[in-house]
């Protein structure tokens, strides 16, 4: 949101240094009855007066190294608080005579200890778990600042932490209290908007779902909008918000079989719309071939998904054209991590290019030719929309499952390994491994993740032995934050410890698409039949072009996580009986040799491959 505050309610300003965080930060202020709004950092000092205070978001910058100095630093001129997180907390301490650092790298779960008390901790513990991702670090403090508190992590300390400054109500967080893997992240924002910024709570989700209501029908005018439905929780509750908004006979759904679905699933899609009530006017294409077609050959996930975007919208225009559908907006579900992971606010760091987020799509957006209800939203916020719209919660609490389908589960190769970086790494990953007693093997292969606010393009790592998953995460957190070049761990689950892996050459096909499928649906047939649904957020299953040892055949990855609004993200272990069920079904599947359960947090690897 980047419209003139409203003085009707207290606001607090979150300016966006293109963070992977900065919506969410807007989106907890939010949820606690106070508006936000984002801003720019070169945005006028006019455009800041009225707030109750301002909040500093993360950047992919680097501070030590002086990166997007060019915001307008007039606003440390102004006589409300300002609290900075992460790059923010570093521009802050710089602003105000400390010194910052390239050094003292973190990602993952840290112990911060508190320093006495002080109101931005209230009721909160001496001892709390926070969330880092950084490369700089604040190394001193300007003589009006003092040590609020300092993090402990196996690596050691690493010194303030937080730190603030009462006179000049200036603060400053190394960690992202804004994620849900900050345990008591959101008190702490709320006790700087309440406690140091003094606000009242006005705000609520009924009154952002009028307020989009009246947004849409101003937005369409007269004209009618084409949802692409894909019968997930994003483009159901946007096709129920459009459908109030406008009325059915003015709302068009359209779902593609694009063959990257799950087994038997548009058939399940078409039938729930039904359901809803939603059926008047929808429309079902079964372009399997021509998305086949598009990627045969596409290896690099980047461009898998540009085809990906780039054919939807094309099947998309064909069949308006054929039901001679005109004066029609594209309707989506896009919600925000698919707009910040695309590099789509000014300042973000490209993590992967969301299928709703393609070029011709950007150019869609910027004529206004693209009705989003949800696009400023997290995956929780659109839930408890839905809730508020009557949707069932059985639609609204299945597992996500992304735009691009299993084409961006299905990893192709050229059958060209990539070793880059390993001399370097592997005697790292043995020395830190060595008192796991696991052994590690450096997959010649790349993955996506984000480290920092960057995206990282690197290698996972799979762990071989017995462990308890404490073991399993303590491992897999030092090897991420110690070893270069790693971004990813997964653990055997099939039996010996192979010490060798090459890839295979490997594209888009049916047939392994049909592999794919099977074993998609054996992992969430167990967890239904073992009541863990329900329990874990989201989790894909991946089919992976390489050779896991002797055996001739591929490697299936399933990745189970916990999270609330795609940020962050925690690895779910799985019970024993499942795993036993997952090993004797999926490595008796024609064209698999080797499963492994990826053992990862986000940071530093994104839940998905690609």
């Amino acid at each position: 949101m980047t419209t003139q505050i409203s003085m009707e309610h207290d606001t607090i300003a979150v300016i966006d240094f293109g963070g992977q965080y900065a919506h969410l930060i807007a989106t907890k202020i939010r949820r606690m009855g106070v508006r936000a709004e984002i801003r720019q950092p070169e945005d006028t000092l006019d455009a800041f007066r009225g707030y109750r205070g301002i909040i500093l978001s993360g950047s992919p910058s680097l501070s030590s190294h002086g990166e997007d100095q060019d915001y307008n630093r007039d606003i440390y001129d102004l006589d409300i608080p300002i609290l900075g997180l992460c790059f923010g907390h570093q521009e802050i301490a710089k602003h105000y005579g400390g010194e910052v650092v390239h050094g003292g790298r973190e990602w993952g779960p840290a112990d911060l200890q508190l320093q006495g008390e002080h109101t931005l901790f209230q009721s909160l513990r001496p001892s709390e778990q926070v969330w880092m991702s950084h490369y700089d670090s604040v190394v001193s403090l300007g003589p009006e600042f003092r040590e609020l508190g300092f993090t402990v992590t196996a690596g050691g300390e690493h010194r303030y932490a937080a730190i603030g400054s009462d006179t000049l109500r200036r603060y400053g967080f190394q960690f992202h209290p804004e994620v849900d893997d900050t345990v008591h992240g959101t008190e702490m924002l709320y006790n700087f908007v309440f406690g140091i910024c003094g606000c009242e709570a006005s705000w609520s989700m009924d009154r952002y779902l009028e307020e989009e209501v009246e947004r849409i029908r101003e937005q369409v005018g007269d004209e009618s909008v084409f949802l692409l439905a894909s019968g997930g929780v994003d483009s159901t509750v946007s096709a129920v918000i459009i459908g109030r908004a406008l009325g059915p006979e003015r709302l068009h759904l359209l779902h593609i079989d694009n063959g990257l679905m799950r087994k038997g699933e548009s058939a399940r899609v078409l039938e729930r719309f039904k359901e809803m009530g939603l059926g008047e006017h929808l429309h079902f294409v079964d372009a399997s071939d021509t998305f086949l077609e598009a990627l045969a050959g596409a290896v690099d996930p980047e461009k898998k998904r540009r085809i990906i975007g780039d054919t939807f919208v094309r099947v998309f225009q064909d069949k308006a054209r054929e039901l001679r559908i005109q004066d029609h907006l594209l309707g989506q579900g896009t919600i925000y991590p698919d707009t910040i992971e695309t590099g789509g606010t000014p300042r973000a760091d490209l993590i992967k290019t969301h299928h709703n987020r393609v070029p011709i799509i950007q150019r869609m957006v910027e004529e206004g030719k693209v009705v989003e209800p949800l696009a400023e939203l997290y995956k929780v916020e659109v839930r408890e929309l839905g809730e508020r719209l009557g949707i069932s919660r059985d639609l609204l609490w299945r597992h996500p499952f992304p735009g691009p389908g299993l084409g961006v589960r299905l990893l192709c190769n050229t059958g060209q390994a990539d070793r880059t970086g390993f001399d370097t790494a592997e005697p790292l990953l043995a020395s830190v491994v060595l008192r796991f007693g696991l052994d590690a093997l450096l997959l010649p292969i790349r993955s996506v993740g984000v480290k920092a606010d960057l995206r990282a393009y690197e290698h996972p790592v799979l762990l071989s032995g017995d462990a308890s998953w404490d073991t399993l995460m303590e491992a897999a957190s030092a090897i991420t934050k110690k070893v270069p070049g790693v971004n990813r761990c997964i653990w055997n689950l099939a039996p010996g410890r192979p010490t060798s892996a090459h890839p295979l050459a490997a594209s888009v096909t049916r047939e392994r698409l049909d592999l794919l499928r099977e074993a998609d649906a054996m992992v969430m047939a167990a967890l239904r039949r073992h009541g863990m649904y329900g329990e874990i957020w989201q989790c894909p299953t991946v089919l992976v072009p390489l050779q896991v040892g002797p055996e001739k055949g591929e490697l299936v990855v399933v990745r189970p996580v916990f999270s609330e609004r795609a940020m962050t993200a925690r690895p779910h272990p799985l019970s024993t009986p499942i795993l036993d069920e997952l090993r004797r079904e999926i490595l008796a599947l024609d064209g698999v040799s080797a499963l492994a359960l990826d053992i990862t947090s986000k940071p530093p690897g994104t839940i998905e491959w690609e």
